[in-house]
């Protein structure tokens, strides 16, 4: 699949593509990056290796299964610098990290810390983690508190490996401000992962969160959606207000990672999916 996808890239003139390249990466050397994440179903160094061919900034790295459950830090390094890619963290979404046993919370900590050691291994500063939606039906209403007393202890073990832990919004309740403001007063040093296509299906949209939480904003998420559920298309293709997106995220002075979370069955239109997306991103964004 990534070599259909770079098919387009090699056909290009590679001498202007080349200083295209370096003019980008000088003009936006201080200013925000946009990257993708790997595939977790492929190869993590054929995902690591497309996105550097396809001139992104940064890979949004998941550890996850089926094929990116484990990553060989000394294989995966050389190709990082080769692209002249950093890295951001992300972990498995199904991570039960705050069911009120203990037993299970510590299992969770324990592979959060090996997930820790890898991103900072590679450079990441930043260490994205999930809400936790597991635990008894009876004990629904402690769902928030559950997360915060997690959350806690894997906050403070990321900080050891020099990683931020950020928090994404996603469902009910953490789709909204107020449950945010709640964790992020609660747990020192947790900081927020804003995922757009989520706030658009939820009670607060991406001004709310920017308006109100921009201060704790250290890690983005893109892509489009038609307000029903988390359809990962390109940007424009959905019902988000781009112009108005990007207009509030630089309102609150934000300056760091963009992930393009879009996906696609088709090989061949992922890269241009993705492109079109990184091309309006940088149209809104100058």
């Amino acid at each position: 699949m990534i070599w259909t996808w770079q098919s387009d890239i090699r056909n290009e003139n590679k001498a202007d593509d080349e200083e295209r390249f370096q003019n980008k990466r000088i003009q936006r050397k201080n200013v925000m990056k946009i990257g993708i994440m790997n595939n977790p179903s492929k190869s993590v160094h054929d995902e690591v290796a497309f996105c550097g061919k396809a001139r992104f900034d940064f890979l949004d790295l998941t550890i996850e299964g089926p094929n990116a459950s484990t990553v060989d830090v000394v294989k995966l390094r050389p190709i990082l610098d080769f692209h002249g890619l950093s890295v951001t963290g992300h972990t498995d979404p199904c991570l039960p990290h705050a069911y009120p046993v203990q037993g299970i919370r510590e299992a969770c900590l324990k592979e959060l810390e090996r997930c820790a050691r890898t991103f900072s291994a590679l450079g990441a500063r930043v260490m994205n983690i999930h809400p936790c939606y597991f635990c008894p039906p009876a004990m629904r209403n402690d769902l928030v508190a559950f997360n915060i007393e997690a959350l806690k202890p894997i906050v403070g073990m990321a900080a050891t490996h020099g990683l931020t832990v950020v928090i994404e919004n996603y469902k009910a309740p953490f789709d909204r401000v107020s449950t945010f403001k709640k964790l992020l007063a609660a747990v020192p040093g947790l900081q927020l992962h804003l995922d757009f296509g989520h706030t658009n299906f939820g009670p607060d949209n991406h001004e709310v969160f920017c308006g109100e939480l921009g201060k704790h904003i250290q890690h983005v998420h893109f892509s489009d959606n038609r307000s029903r559920t988390d359809d990962h298309m390109p940007l424009g293709v959905g019902t988000v207000d781009w112009k108005n997106a990007v207009n509030s995220l630089k309102a609150t002075g934000y300056d760091s990672t963009i992930t393009l979370e879009v996906f696609c069955n088709d090989p061949d239109m992922q890269y241009k999916y993705l492109d079109m997306s990184r091309k309006r991103v940088l149209e809104l964004w100058n």
